[in-house]
This record gives structure tokens, sequence and C-alpha cells, in this order.
């Protein structure tokens, strides 16, 4: 690939990237999950009454046709939002995607740092055995295991570093932080891995190293990087921040300190 091609395939993966964050029912779109229980109640920001029954949740009190159980990953739209069944860990939540929530609204774009081919780094894959399993711990604090995937072997700026895989039914990914994570980046970063070759080697694109959806808003879950995934190096490659209107901004820190009052 030249440099044509290198340049042209970033500028294509930051425009999807753009793309399926702000749009109307896009990430940044989620104002609310609301974790049921199988007590039938009333949610903000969802029509009718919501509760959980063992493998799904189900909603009273909506207009004749709609759709009143949705399992984990459906979703249904109803007066002007987006409503989506998720699960983690067998707990269920009735998620709300709304085009007008202010996590969408107040978004004006995604800082990203300059692609550089320095930045694809080959590694070396070890995979983890069967049934391996990596401790997590999610933003508000849950703990859960995730099916590890491996181990791979880079080396950045000359300094030699494990990044810890997990593998899903989409493949390979990580979560990790570097020396500019909670600064002039956000705290920590997710990354695709494609496939390693028969002899291991890897090609890791930190160029493509992206947002997680928390970034956006404050009602996703994210997983936080794992101890080795959390370096000393400082990795200007990828996604760095969500942008916001300056008003925006000004009313989210006002809204801060009143809280804190």
């Amino acid at each position: 690939m030249d440099e044509h091609e290198f340049e042209k395939a970033f500028r294509e993966w930051r425009e999807s990237r753009w793309r399926a964050v702000s749009a109307p029912y896009g990430t940044a779109a989620l104002r609310y999950t609301h974790w049921l229980t199988t007590e039938p109640a009333e949610f903000a920001g969802a029509p009718g009454r919501w509760h959980a029954e063992p493998a799904a949740i189900v909603g009273d009190a909506l207009p004749i046709g709609v759709v009143t159980r949705l399992v984990p990953g459906e979703e249904h739209d109803i007066d002007g939002v987006r409503l989506r069944a998720f699960e983690r860990d067998g707990a269920l939540a009735l998620r709300v995607i709304d085009p007008d929530a202010p996590s969408r609204t107040s978004l004006v774009g995604i800082e990203l740092y300059p692609p550089s081919r320095d930045r694809v780094v080959t590694g070396r894959f070890a995979p983890a055995g069967d049934g391996a399993t990596l401790d997590v711990t999610s933003v508000d604090g849950h703990e859960s295991t995730d099916r590890l995937g491996g181990t791979i072997e880079l080396e950045i700026d000359g300094v030699p570093l494990v990044l810890t895989v997990t593998r899903d039914d989409h493949g390979l990914s990580a979560v990790f932080a570097d020396a500019t994570s909670g600064g002039e980046s956000y705290r920590f970063r997710f990354i695709r891995v494609p496939e390693p070759g028969v002899d291991g080697t890897v090609a890791v694109d930190f160029n493509r190293a992206y947002l997680p959806p928390c970034a956006f808003s404050d009602e996703y879950v994210c997983p936080l990087p794992p101890l080795g995934n959390r370096w000393p190096v400082a990795l200007r490659a990828g996604e760095r921040l969500a942008t916001r209107h300056p008003m925006a901004e000004a009313g989210a820190a006002r809204d801060a300190e009143i809280d804190a009052a």
C-alpha cells in the first residue's frame, strides 16, 4: 500500500467512525441505561412500563401493535427513541437511544492523531489455552470475566511491551492505556486486532485505536484496561478525544459544580 492508499484508507475509516458515533441512533445517542427488576416500573425517556423476565425485557402500557418483548440485542423504535435490550452477566437493562440526547447534540467531532506508518506495529502472538479467561473491571466497578485470546509481544518507541487481547464473535480486540491517557487523550482506548499469520506474526495498526463508547455517553459500562495493558509509553496514534460544543462543556461543568455543592 503506497502513501496515498494508506492515507485514503485511514480517511475512510475516520469517516465511518464518525458516522457510527454521530448518527441519530449512533453511539453518542445513548441517553439512559435502566437496570430492570421483575417489578414493572416507569423509566426516564422510555414510554410504558418495563420489567425483566429470565431471558428478555418486557414492556406494558404501550400503544397497540408495539413490540413488548425484547431479547438482548433486539431493539424497537417508538415515539422518536430507540429502545434496546441489554444484558450483562444475567442482569437485564433497557437502553434508551435518543437523537436529542445531550451526549449527541453537543458532539462536534473526534480529535485524532495524524496517521503514521510507524504506528503499524508488528508483534508476535501467543494464543491462550482453551477456556482461559481474563478478569475484567468495568467503569462502574462491575467485575466479570472475558474470553482470553492471548498476548502479543511488540515494541513501541524502543520499549518492549505485551498487549493482552480478548476474543469474541468478531475476533481479537484489546483495551489499553498509555502515557497520553487521561490527559491529551481519553483515559483508555480500544483496538481491533487482525488474526495472526501462521507464524504468529500480527500487524497491529494503532492508527485505528478508537475511543470507547463511554467517551461519548456516561451510560455505557465499558471495560477498563487490564494492568498489563497500561503502558508507560506515549502512543500518539488513533482517536484522542470527543470534541464538544464549548457551551455544552460549560454547562456540564456548571452542573457538576451544582451536584458537588
